[in-house]
């Protein structure tokens, strides 16, 4: 079976995710729960480690994942990503908030957005199919940011 290119993949997410309720319950659930992944992963201790480091490492991971797909693609979400691990830093370490307890109350109401916006469409979440859609759902809202600017990916 051949690897699927990036457009593959945006376009074969994008066959669940076509009514307008559930697409924008994803503009705010997605990001927020790749949030919340980076943020729990930053609250993970490694002694002798600068703080962050699993979450960094992971990153870095993803970076490589969207990189055989779509160049461009990568760029942009290592920026979010950064932007993901500057907010987690801040909330450590520049707030009393505990970020795994913010992770986890906002994964959790995250997740629940998503299922009524996948009752709402009538179609179970891509990732059912192939877990690598975790991954994709990210890529599909930078790809509408890449078509709103004219960016090519």
């Amino acid at each position: 079976m051949a690897a699927r290119s990036m457009q593959q993949w945006l376009d074969a997410y994008g066959e669940s995710h076509l009514n307008a309720t559930n697409k924008l319950i994803h503009w705010i659930c997605v990001p927020t729960i790749y949030f919340c992944v980076v943020g729990l992963l930053w609250s993970i201790p490694v002694p002798g480690a600068s703080v962050g480091i699993v979450a960094k490492v992971v990153v870095a991971l993803v970076g490589v994942f969207y990189a055989r797909l779509s160049l461009s693609i990568m760029l942009g979400m290592m920026l979010f990503s950064i932007g993901c691990l500057a907010l987690a830093r801040w909330i450590d370490l520049g707030t009393d908030l505990s970020l795994w307890m913010v992770c986890v109350v906002l994964f959790v109401l995250a997740w629940i957005g998503q299922f009524i916006g996948h009752k709402i469409e009538g179609k179970k979440p891509s990732f059912f199919e192939d877990l690598q859609f975790l991954m994709i759902g990210p890529a599909w809202l930078m790809g509408f940011i890449y078509k709103r600017f004219g960016i090519a990916y």
